[in-house]
């Protein structure tokens, strides 16, 4: 009787655990909402909150480091482009350089899924979420970039947009996210 009831106990634990994981696995990570949702408040400053010191200025943008990163960055930045027509900024993070497609493909994937998860609260306390189709690559393209709109009643984000890139590289593949206001003409 002591052998039943100790698998049974044993099952439960298994399958407590199992479907513990299976729910976290639905909802977003924490840390990457809340510092995603400071990145996207920060839109409505042009991100000059989080902007932090200036990097090697480059031919026609200006590249500061970011004060707040997502989880998992490598390298996390805010780009200003010397364009009399669109003064906003932008911002970047790359998560993966390095050579496996297969490894790059898992990020890209993971980013996307994160925030589409991901639960946003704007600048004027309004609920927010990204929404778009993953655009899955193919090696030999060398190239993909899926796009994910922010939807929200808040005006000030109706043109603002989530580009997930997984570019091939001369060494290899690189992965990055672009938080951007991209004018539909």
């Amino acid at each position: 009787m002591n052998k039943i009831f100790s698998i049974i106990l044993i099952f439960l634990a298994f399958s407590i655990n199992s479907n513990a994981q299976f729910y976290k696995s639905l909802l977003p990570n924490g840390e990457f909402s809340d510092s995603l949702t400071k990145i996207i408040v920060d839109f409505n400053t042009n991100f000059n909150t989080i902007q932090g010191q200036e990097m090697t200025p480059q031919l026609e943008m200006n590249v500061y480091q970011s004060k707040t990163t997502l989880p998992g960055a490598l390298h996390c930045s805010i780009i200003r482009y010397h364009s009399k027509l669109d003064t906003s900024a932008s911002w970047q993070a790359i998560f993966y350089d390095g050579e496996d497609f297969n490894d790059a493909f898992k990020i890209y994937k993971d980013i996307f899924n994160q925030l589409k998860k991901s639960k946003i609260v704007t600048a004027d306390k309004k609920p927010a979420k990204f929404k778009g189709e993953l655009q899955k690559p193919k090696e030999s393209v060398r190239f993909a970039s899926t796009e994910l709109i922010l939807e929200t009643t808040d005006l000030i984000y109706r043109n603002f947009f989530a580009q997930i890139q997984l570019n091939s590289t001369m060494d290899g593949w690189e992965v990055q996210i672009n938080l951007i206001n991209k004018y539909l003409y």
